[in-house]
């Protein structure tokens, strides 16, 4: 009888679970994560960042080339969209990890302000492109993963948390919030409380009802609690537009579009002129442009790459999985960026939006992509949210990030003043890159005249020549 049983049991037991097509992908399970949680927070990364479909055709669009040629703002449009939605596809399914890609802020000034007057625009977008080769080339060949992990922890940590005052000053500005004080103020002050010092006008309430909600929702672990709060700031907000004519919105105007449909326009695409840029602005002004651009890139991500992903608990003793192939989809983004005429493509700090609401693989990235190019022919949707509703999520996930100095050792010599000028210039300069940068020339200086050179590294000490060579680049360019 006892036989029988047994026998019963060995047939009657479970065999080995198939895995789903999604489990193989994006391993949810290892991630302690679901579907749901993946869609959420794709959606949520997608919604704080859709303004970069808006704003860089402004950014594009307001500077004419070399020959006085301005880009049409339909076709940037299209540009922004296509690449973004195909950079962060490959980066869910390539990489597995929640990070999404578009046309980095800042870098895209580069490009529209300081590049196109010099050249042709075909030309700008063709350095941009050999931006994207050289970056890939070091992602291949492993240098850039040896410097990412060559910076040491406490130095990590001070990115993450200058990321996170940095987000959330971003968040802030974006909402009015916090203004410029115009320069005919002849003030030392750079910034001030809403206009003139006071919070005006029904838009920076629809902000303040949306923080005020998502901290709330947040702090009762609501599941989806970033999401639904800039649903219902959206709302809020389209109620006031629609309904009681109220303005002043900024760059998205929250109303109900007349048609959702927009045809997309590709005459971007391949436009480009790879070595032109040389000819025509200089060998020395086109490679100086390409260094700038290249840093940039390789040190805005770098740090995005690190603070997000240690955000979202996927970091293993400082190193974040399959970084190789992040960093190649990363470098990839700047090509794709030179080939739609969109500028170069990185990872974006809005993506702690939605590893906030849950996200933990390339899942999450592939519904943001996916949203992205739906854009292509709904781009009136991607105008309904106003920055006001977006915001609080920025400065709710900043303040989050903000929370890893408790893991900064502040009273070791070694790490205190480099630490602090990371942490201070991130937000200070709006460039990851300004931070990194002085950071690590700090902590080399330090550990040289202290005697423990040989802890700093080759590759720190490098990278600190590298930089000051980049903040003096005025001065060495007068010398050439």
């Amino acid at each position: 009888m006892t036989q029988v049983r047994l026998d019963e049991a060995v047939t009657s037991a479970p065999g080995p679970q198939r895995k789903s097509i999604v489990e193989r992908l994006f391993e949810l399970r290892a991630r302690n994560t679901t579907v749901g949680r993946e869609v959420r927070g794709g959606l949520t990364t997608f919604v704080a960042m859709a303004y970069i479909v808006l704003l860089n055709p402004l950014i594009l669009g307001a500077s004419a080339d070399i020959t006085g040629a301005k880009l049409s703002a339909a076709q940037v449009t299209t540009a922004t969209a296509l690449a973004a939605a195909v950079m962060t596809v490959l980066m869910g399914l390539v990489g597995n990890a929640p990070l999404a890609l578009a046309a980095g802020l800042g870098i895209n000034g580069i490009v529209a302000f300081q590049m196109a007057p010099s050249m042709t625009w075909a030309q700008a977008f063709g350095l941009v492109v050999l931006e994207g080769v050289c970056i890939v080339l070091m992602a291949v060949s492993g240098v850039r993963e040896r410097i990412m992990n060559a910076i040491p922890g406490p130095l990590k940590t001070a990115i993450t948390v200058g990321i996170g005052l940095y987000i959330a000053l971003v968040g802030l500005v974006s909402a009015g919030f916090v203004t410029r004080t115009p320069d005919a103020a002849h003030t030392t002050v750079p910034v001030r409380l809403g206009l003139g010092g006071h919070l005006h006008g029904l838009p920076i309430a629809v902000f303040c009802f949306g923080l005020l909600l998502m901290t709330v929702l947040m702090a009762r672990k609501v599941p989806g609690a970033v999401l639904i709060s800039i649903a219902a700031a959206t709302v809020l907000a389209v109620v006031l537009h629609d309904g009681f004519g109220v303005g002043d919105w900024g760059l998205t105007t929250p109303t109900l579009p007349d048609s959702v449909v927009a045809a997309p326009d590709f005459g971007l695409l391949g436009h480009i002129d790879l070595f032109g840029g040389f000819a025509k602005a200089g060998a020395l002004t086109a490679t100086i442009f390409l260094f700038t651009l290249v840093l940039s890139g390789f040190f805005d991500a770098m740090g995005t790459i690190t603070s997000v992903s240690a955000e979202a608990g996927l970091s293993e003793n400082g190193r974040v999985p399959r970084m190789g192939r992040i960093l190649f989809v990363d470098g990839a983004g700047a090509i794709a960026g030179g080939l739609t005429g969109s500028s170069p493509n990185t990872v974006f700090l809005e993506s702690a939006a939605g590893v906030g609401e849950g996200a933990r693989t390339g899942l999450a990235s592939v519904v943001t992509g996916l949203l992205f190019g739906a854009t292509l022919l709904f781009t009136p949707i991607a105008g309904i949210v106003p920055a006001q509703a977006a915001a609080p999520a920025l400065v709710v996930i900043g303040g989050m990030m903000v929370a890893q100095c408790r893991n900064i050792p502040w009273n070791d010599p070694d790490y205190t003043i480099p630490v602090f000028l990371t942490v201070a210039l991130i937000p200070f300069t709006y460039s990851i890159t300004n931070g990194v940068g002085a950071g690590l020339i700090a902590f080399v200086l330090i550990k040289t005249f202290r005697g423990k050179w040989r802890e700093a590294g080759w590759i720190l000490t490098v990278l600190a020549l590298v930089f000051t060579v980049y903040f003096g680049i005025d001065v060495v360019k007068a010398i050439l």
